[in-house]
């Protein structure tokens, strides 16, 4: 009987997900306190050692794909699942009430991996290319968790195709999932955007670990496209995107900086659309999201090149207590108007390294109109370096 540990899941998440400035916030994923699915019967396979966090799902399902070119080679529990495959695109079904565990390997230029899963389930990626020309190069269409392992010692690659071909499901980037998606593991996972996003989620994304490079290309979209929330704990994530109006990462809620080193650089320029007579520009930034932006430990470093970018765009406050921030925008202002941090609720700086750099326009938008740079940041506490400027802001903290 195998065993399958999510210790490391566990305590990556709760360290995260309590990060807070102090000031009553709560987080969004705190009502995800552990990643056992409590609306279902998976207790009934679960144990916890009294003494740690560990959480051991017993009756696993191991399976190992290996691609090579068109063939593809499918071992371990496969008598336990459905699956077909067509060259070197792979369809798995899962029915059965038990946690499955799909390890990839090798190599395919005209492939792709397409999930669908009763349970949540996990992908450890073991050295793995796989390129689809024309979709996803993996797909999950289970609602439920994807646990994306990269294996230690490891180089994954995955790469879509400039245009996807029409189908009944979902794909909306290189790696796309309908469920959340927990990253750990200390490979490399590289992901090539040619047509769509890098990595997308119709939930939510934490990074407890790994290093995974997003390159999307100007025929792309965003580096990551989130859902329901962002948060990266450890790790190291690497960003380039090229396309116009792009965006390093796009979070539809709250996103979370609370460790790692991450560093987003976006080329594009401002896109332009016209409704009923009315021009508006849309410009690229490093990271657009539309909730609270927190920022608690971590290094974070965006590079906004291209006319009317912006480092950091939030329709809600940026809160900044800790940590090393770098947001400078290096375009134009012919379309847009570039700002390195902007926050339309506010901006508070309390704690860590802050710094916005902005060639033209303001380096702060807080949503106050004000030719006073002083009055576009709240500064809580008492920083031992205090310059705030028009085009240069530098707050750090001892």
């Amino acid at each position: 009987m195998k065993k399958y540990f999510l210790a490391v899941f566990l305590m990556a998440i709760t360290g995260g997900m309590m990060t807070s400035c102090g000031d009553g916030d709560t987080n969004e994923f705190d009502d995800y306190k552990t990643v056992v699915d409590n609306d279902d019967e998976d207790e009934k396979k679960e144990e916890k050692d009294d003494n740690d966090s560990t959480i051991v799902v017993r009756d696993t399902l191991a399976v190992t794909i290996v691609w090579n070119g068109s063939a593809v080679q499918l071992t371990g529990d496969v008598d336990s699942i459905s699956y077909t495959h067509t060259g070197g695109d792979v369809v798995i079904t899962s029915n059965i009430d038990r946690f499955l565990e799909l390890t990839l390997s090798g190599t395919t230029t005209d492939g792709s991996l397409l999930v669908y899963s009763l349970k949540k389930y996990g992908i450890i990626l073991n050295g793995v290319s796989i390129t689809n020309p024309d979709g996803a190069a993996i797909n999950n269409q289970c609602g439920k968790s994807l646990f994306v392992t990269l294996a230690d010692g490891t180089e994954n690659i995955l790469t879509d195709g400039e245009t996807y071909a029409e189908q009944t499901f979902d794909q909306k980037g290189t790696l796309f999932s309908e469920g959340q998606i927990y990253f750990n593991g200390t490979g490399l996972l590289t992901i090539n955007g040619n047509g769509k996003n890098g990595i997308a989620s119709d939930d939510y994304i934490v990074i407890n670990g790994g290093t995974i490079k997003i390159d999307v290309e100007d025929t792309g979209s965003n580096g990551i496209k989130v859902n329901d929330g962002f948060t990266i704990n450890d790790g190291v994530l690497t960003i380039d995107v090229k396309a116009d109006a792009a965006r390093g990462i796009r979070c539809e809620a709250r996103t979370t900086i609370a460790g790692g080193t991450t560093t987003i650089t976006t080329s594009g320029d401002c896109e332009i659309t016209s409704v009923e007579g009315v021009e508006d520009a849309s410009s690229a930034a490093g990271i657009k999201c539309d909730s609270l932006f927190l920022m608690t430990a971590g290094t974070l470093t965006i590079t906004s090149k291209g006319d009317g970018g912006k480092g950091i765009n939030c329709a809600d406050s940026v809160k900044f207590c800790g940590g090393t921030l770098c947001a400078e925008t290096k375009g134009g202002n012919d379309e847009g108007k570039p700002k390195a941090v902007k926050g339309d609720k506010g901006i508070v700086v309390s704690g860590g390294s802050f710094t916005a750099k902005c060639v033209k326009s303001w380096a702060l938008d807080n949503g106050v109109d004000t030719e006073d740079p002083k009055q576009r940041v709240t500064i809580l506490g008492t920083p031992t370096t205090n310059t705030v400027q028009k085009r240069n802001v530098v707050i750090k903290y001892e």
